[in-house]
């Protein structure tokens, strides 16, 4: 019970969120479903995990497309949430928080779902389609130390493409990752770490107006300038911004030029790379950057950009190397939390058909645009409380690991000491307690009786919660 007392202390804080009370229990029961259901079959898989009356079934569909949710309020207190209390435990450079930012494809083949659209996939897995039909995603999440380990803790997630309600609007994927950006409300400047995708000036000018940096990788073929001297006597004309131009590809052509050190990439000891760093001028932001061009003995050459000059070449290899955390926290959300596996069919959509790109709405009835925007608000729910129920699980693995292990009651092949327990771990542990936590009612939250007013004791499920 211990454990699920603390969780709920988590899920207090985000009370302000909420209108109204009685929605606010809604949200803790979903939040409590995602950490325990053992299914990820939509929202009957919440009944289950809860052992609820089948007619709350409507309920729940009912929660996630009400307007009593504030998402941007509810994010932003999620947030410095996160921040509070993983103080201690976020991975700190220079003294600011390291955020990761990446894209996903949520696949979906309902023909009634608005934002469906066809996707390219560029992966290196031939397990995966080329061309998928689904959603597109962009989502940014917290780096955090445990142990001897480090994880993307997920802040937020939201369908960025496939929707167009205003034929003017020009928004990019990269505009609306800032605004994402904004949403956070973040009271402290970071690093923005990405792939190479988001090496853009659309992206660097904001952020170091705003007080933050970007590290990137780079494309082979992109090209830099060296500063301008200044002239002794000023022509006439225009004074010159961009001095002699090098192609970053060039780099390698001078063996000597290169540092030999060992590797400061997670996960990797005995393997020393080669670097070397230059300061160019970038025409997409018109400033000084610093480049890195890396030989990995097995990863091969790679160029990365950090708009910050103060970090040395490990430190910025160091920061990259943890980027593909945050596809582990995408894996997870899908494989165990079920992020993404919501199924809301809009009955009045005109049906899509499989050519499709972008759904643009501007000639739509305002009654057609209305019940798009509700479905939208559901589909950001669902998957704004699984990132949710994500970092919760992931809080309680770094600050009641022992606790966790306690409550586990099965058993794995290998528990390793230096590694915390995973999401799939903490959410076992959940659910074996959760009886214990309903049986202590009232003395211990609101949420306890208001999942116990609520059994189904008909049911296997709602039978073995109320003994």
């Amino acid at each position: 019970m211990l454990l699920w007392l603390a969780w709920w202390n988590l899920v207090l804080a985000l009370r302000p969120a909420f209108n109204r009370h009685r929605a606010f229990l809604w949200f803790a029961a979903v939040l409590a479903a995602f950490c325990v259901r053992g299914d990820l079959n939509g929202v009957t898989s919440f009944v289950r995990a809860l052992g609820l009356r089948r007619q709350f079934y409507d309920r729940l569909v009912d929660f996630f497309h009400s307007p009593a949710v504030a998402m941007p309020k509810l994010t932003s207190l999620w947030t410095s949430l996160v921040l509070r209390v993983l103080q201690r435990q976020l991975f700190l450079v220079n003294g600011r928080p390291v955020l990761l930012a990446d894209g996903l494809k949520a696949p979906k083949t309902g023909h009634k779902m608005p934002a469906v659209k066809k996707l390219h996939q560029e992966s290196q897995n031939n397990s995966k389609p080329e061309f998928i039909f689904g959603h597109s995603c962009q989502a940014i999440a917290v780096v955090v130390k445990a142990a001897e380990s480090y994880f993307a803790l997920p802040l937020a997630c939201r369908i960025h493409e496939g929707l167009r309600f205003n034929n003017r609007d020009r928004r990019t994927l990269m505009d609306k990752l800032l605004l994402l950006l904004k949403e956070l409300c973040l009271s402290l400047p970071c690093y923005l770490v990405a792939d190479a995708y988001y090496a853009t000036g659309k992206i660097i000018r904001p952020l170091l107006q705003t007080g933050h940096q970007l590290i990137t990788a780079v494309k082979s073929n992109a090209v830099a300038y060296e500063p301008v001297t200044a002239p002794a006597t000023r022509g006439r004309g225009r004074p010159r911004r961009y001095g002699r131009k090098h192609r970053l590809k060039d780099l390698w052509d001078d063996p000597a030029a290169f540092t030999a050190a060992d590797s400061p990439i997670y996960g990797e000891k005995g393997v020393t790379l080669r670097y070397r760093t230059v300061d160019l001028l970038w025409r997409p932001v018109g400033c000084l950057v610093r480049f890195v061009a890396v030989i990995h003995p097995h990863r091969g050459c790679r160029i990365f950009l950090s708009t910050d000059l103060t970090l040395s070449a490990l430190d910025i290899l160091r920061l990259y190397g943890v980027r593909f955390k945050i596809e582990v926290a995408f894996k997870q959300a899908v494989h165990t939390l079920g992020t993404y596996s919501y199924h809301f069919w809009m009955a009045a959509m005109t049906p899509l058909t499989r050519r499709s790109g972008n759904q643009h709405l501007h000639r739509k009835s305002d009654t057609y645009r209305a019940q798009v925007r509700r479905k939208m608000r559901a589909y950001t729910c669902h998957i704004q409380t699984g990132v949710i129920a994500q970092g919760l699980l992931q809080i309680l693995s770094v600050l009641h690991a022992q606790m966790v292990w306690r409550r586990f009651g099965s058993w794995i092949r290998t528990i390793r000491p230096g590694i915390p327990p995973s999401e799939q771990v903490v959410g076992m542990a959940l659910r074996h307690s959760l009886p214990e936590f309903l049986a202590a009612g009232e003395r211990t939250s609101a949420l306890a009786k208001f999942i116990n007013d609520r059994l189904d004791l008909d049911r296997a499920e709602g039978l073995r919660l109320a003994a």
